[in-house]
């Protein structure tokens, strides 16, 4: 959140009104408040525990839970990966080898090589996810499409980024093009759109994956049966997700260890076991030999073997909860090495028995583990879902900060670590659509090809973007990017094209639910950017402001007024048209910008203050902002009256000091009386029509869909947390 105050000091003569813009960085070190959030995380300055980066301890800490979040979703691949794949069955032992060689070197290229070691490296200021690609690009260039960037933007610390800032070629074709601004925006939000689509469809496919192995000990459980038992355990985890993922990822993380450890020991068994020979899978030979057997069958089996990888951009969307270190040490030290042992144990145990390729994972397993492995498959794919789901919460909280979302409650769950929320009214929605699809669709067949086209399409365009920030902002070596390209990208590309042929078989429910949370997304983005132009254009002047307030009709009252607005850059006209219908001013206003910047954390050092945390007479934002005014008008004074009696070389220095020094008094003595006399916060409640002569299009966009969900979220007085008792709604109806 950034801030630019300005305050209007009427007097009781009415003969000096003036206007001062106050830089928040003034006095910044000595009104800072440390509040229970900073003691608990150890974050605040002249901490003996802060340090630059996270410790040991806390790396382990974070990589232990991430366990139990991140990767529930590929660890449970296993459960389904070689159905899909085989579905009309093997026809050769050696596609077996083939199939394997794939899923290694898939997970490898895929999994660890692009996120772990370079997409991760791209997240911002700890954030992941499409958002987080959009809001560094949008900070190296001026690519946003709304018009409120200023040059104290810089001076929150958090938004600079820590690469040259030297001019490139693209870099100046994506600021002098409108068209590549609103396609970057466009695909962001596709991209996001297919995670959070992946969201629903990943408890679905992963729930529905473990409790259908009942059947192996009961015949007799009928479908109907199987999905009433998901559709509970569905329900049972979004319900808990309001205990925040710090609860839930140390509550599911000892689970996921467990599943790893006998996934993986199950895998060393089989190998062992049944053909020790299938290592030698690791020779990319046998891919070419599987093509060149089944040719356009191979190429469509693609769509099963990407599901190795389902959930792999929860890695990247859910950095926001951990720290990239921990990710890391956890996927290649357990992750990793566990799913290729799995699906290595899986493939020898189908060398012996091709048969039974349909249900892979359950018939792989020791008869005397078979109980225990399902217990933990269905705890294991219940934790499957939370990773899509927090990364669901992550990047929605993203495109807020980027007015791309409509309002909703965030809720931090976690005073230690700032990227943990939850977000109720989407857990609410998640959880009907879960529902809704389990229901509808029955097997995991379908909801599979669904899902493999939302996995791999999130990977594309997450590829393209970082192709993009590989040129722009890290100034990458062109072969590095070009052998990026030709490697993971155009395999990328070929299960793209893959899973779109399965479009008419299930493929369309991900693109059909991308379509609709990119319609909401591009509304709720195109008016609000209407509505900022339209008060750009209709600000109000100094001049104007001054006559208004001169006005012979106007009324002044004791008090200090605070005028929110989304504004930035002058007035907003909304003002003029409280004027107008309440002919009074206080004698003190401070005019709020409010704005969001496209950084996931404001450092401690830039903070204002928190409004939710103490219950003083007037809350630690406005005893924060009266201290800070009496700061700022103190130092303004005292400099302007200094320059003044350097310029003319006053010899009377001793008495100029006092004068200087009760003048000061006397303006922080009316700013204190103001506060006294009382605190009102005045909110512009604008609401949006379209124009005369405007289109049907447009009326739709504005008059209909946008106004349905402004009128049924979050109103801005409770996303500020304001006092009720001291608030004052504007209204006002702007025709864009």
């Amino acid at each position: 959140m950034s801030s630019k105050i300005g305050i209007v000091e009427i007097n009781e003569s009415n003969e000096n009104i003036e206007q001062k813009n106050v830089n928040n960085n003034t006095s910044r070190q000595k009104l800072i408040r440390h509040d229970s959030l900073d003691m608990e995380s150890r974050t605040f300055p002249g901490s003996s525990h802060a340090s630059k980066g996270p410790i040991t301890s806390v790396i382990l800490h974070l990589a232990f839970q991430s366990m139990g979040i991140v990767y529930g979703d590929i660890g449970t691949s296993p459960l389904y990966v070689y159905a899909s794949t085989f579905t009309n069955g093997i026809n050769n032992n050696d596609d077996i080898l083939g199939v394997l060689s794939l899923i290694f070197y898939t997970i490898t290229l895929v999994t660890l090589i692009k996120y772990v070691f370079i997409v991760l490296k791209a997240n911002d200021n700890g954030d992941g996810g499409t958002f987080a690609l959009y809001s560094k690009i949008c900070r190296s260039a001026k690519v946003g499409l709304l018009p409120n960037q200023q040059s104290e933007d810089a001076e929150v610390s958090n938004y600079q980024l820590d690469y040259p800032n030297s001019s490139h070629w693209l870099k100046s074709k994506l600021e002098n093009s409108e068209f590549a601004k609103l396609f970057l925006l466009l695909i962001t939000m596709l991209g996001t759109s297919m995670v959070i689509g992946d969201g629903v469809l990943t408890p679905c496919i992963s729930v529905l994956s473990a409790v259908g192995g009942i059947k192996e000990a009961d015949s007799s459980i009928t479908e109907g049966r199987i999905v009433g038992i998901s559709i509970a355990i569905l329900i049972f985890l979004f319900m808990i997700q309001r205990f925040g993922t710090d609860k839930v990822g140390y509550s599911f993380a000892p689970i996921v260890c467990v599943w790893f450890a006998f996934i993986g020991g199950i895998g060393v068994y089989n190998i062992i076991k049944y053909d020790p020979k299938v290592l030698k899978a690791i020779n990319p030979k046998y891919i070419v030999d599987y093509f060149k057997r089944n040719k356009k069958d191979a190429w469509i089996s693609l769509g099963g073997v990407v599901l190795s990888v389902t959930g792999t951009e929860a890695l990247f969307a859910d950095v926001g909860h951990f720290t990239v270190p921990s990710i890391q040490l956890s996927m290649c030290c357990i992750t990793y090495p566990s799913l290729i042992l799995a699906y290595t144990g899986q493939a020898s145990f189908l060398r012996k028995h091709n048969d039974l390729v349909s249900d892979t994972f359950y018939k792989s397993i020791p008869d005397a583990l078979y109980w225990p492995m399902f217990v933990i498959a269905v705890a294991a794919s219940i934790i499957a879902s939370q990773a899509m789901i927090s990364a669901t919460f992550s990047i929605i909280q993203q495109s807020l900060s980027l007015g791309c979302f409509p309002r909703v409650t965030i809720v931090h769950t976690s005073a230690k670590y700032a990227g943990q929320v939850y977000i109720p009214e989407i857990n609410f929605i998640l959880m009907i659509a879960c529902v809704a699809v389990t229901a509808g669709f029955k097997s995991t067949t379908n909801i599979g090809n669904a899902y493999g086209i939302a996995v791999v399409f999130v990977m594309t365009l997450t590829s393209s973007m970082l192709v993009l920030i590989m040129v722009v902002i890290w100034k990458t070596n062109i072969f590095l990017v070009i052998t990026y390209v030709l490697t993971i990208g155009s395999v990328e590309l070929i299960y793209l094209s893959s899973v779109l042929y399965k479009f008419n078989q299930g493929g369309y429910l991900s693109l059909a639910f991308a379509v609709v949370l990119m319609a909401i997304m591009y509304i709720w983005n195109d008016v609000y950017r209407r509505k900022y132009n339209y008060e750009l254009e209709n600000k109000i002047s100094p001049e104007n402001f001054k006559e208004i307030a001169n006005g012979a009709d106007l009324i002044r009252m004791p008090g200090l007024a605070l005028f929110y607005s989304d504004l930035v850059h002058g007035i907003p006209p909304i003002f003029k048209h409280y004027v107008s219908n309440v002919p009074a001013l206080h004698s003190n206003l401070v005019f709020l910008s409010i704005k969001s910047l496209p950084i996931s954390k404001v450092p401690l050092e830039d903070r204002y203050g928190y409004n939710d945390l103490c219950d003083d007479e007037y809350g630690p934002f406005e005893n924060l902002l009266v201290t800070k005014l009496k700061a700022y008008i103190a130092e303004e004074f005292y400099l302007e009256s200094h320059n003044k009696a350097d310029e003319t070389l006053n010899d009377g220095r001793g008495d100029e000091n006092d004068r200087v020094q009760k003048a000061i008094e006397k303006k922080v003595e009316a700013i204190e009386k103001a506060a006294r006399s009382g605190i009102v916060h005045l909110i512009g409640e604008s609401e949006v029509i379209a124009g005369k002569g405007s289109g049907i299009g447009k009326r739709i966009l504005i008059d209909f869909a946008y106004n349905f969900m402004k009128n049924n979220l979050r109103q801005g007085d409770k996303v500020i947390d304001i006092p009720h008792e001291r608030m004052v709604k504007v209204g006002m109806t702007y025709e864009l």
